[in-house]
């Protein structure tokens, strides 16, 4: 498969996993550890949504499915299927250490652990191109402009009927 077409799949497919995992988990409805509040109440100031940014500040402070995602592609690509289960049990511990009640880091891990797995071995995807892609994905999320991406995460909040009541 050519590199950059794969690339592209795989940041697609990694970000469709992380966003719809980390939103029906609900992410966006409230702040699940400290300094998630902070984060989403700062990106609200700025103009952003507040429900995307809980679901940033969420990701940002605790190993939720984007960690998830990265860390089980990493695996796959380093051990092959046992390598994402290893991550998925690491992010499972992150979560705890970080005092995080959820799962959808964990949840992100496995899911991408078959992903990785069943697409590295039967559709000629490398592993490769998920971390590479997922770090593309985050990076739309996380690092080119905060109330434009809060805003398209509240909007996909909404949709999942997992937008916040909080003010």
């Amino acid at each position: 498969m050519n590199e950059i077409l794969g690339i592209i799949i795989a940041a697609i497919i990694s970000w469709l996993n992380f966003v719809i995992i980390d939103t029906y988990l609900g992410l966006p409805e409230e702040p699940g550890v400290k300094g998630a509040d902070n984060v989403a109440r700062s990106i609200k100031e700025r103009g952003g949504d507040l429900s995307g940014g809980f679901f940033q500040g969420n990701i940002l402070c605790s190993p939720d499915a984007s960690a998830g995602t990265l860390i089980a592609s990493i695996g796959v690509m380093v051990l092959g299927l046992n390598g994402g289960i290893l991550a998925a049990f690491l992010v499972y511990i992150g979560n705890r250490l970080c005092a995080d009640p959820g799962y959808a880091g964990t949840t992100g891990a496995l899911t991408m652990t078959v992903i990785v797995y069943l697409l590295s071995k039967y559709a000629g995807f490398e592993p490769i191109m998920f971390v590479v892609g997922m770090v593309i994905a985050i990076f739309t999320i996380q690092g080119l402009h905060h109330p434009t991406s809060t805003k398209l995460l509240g909007k996909i909040a909404k949709k999942f009927n997992r937008y916040t009541e909080l003010e």
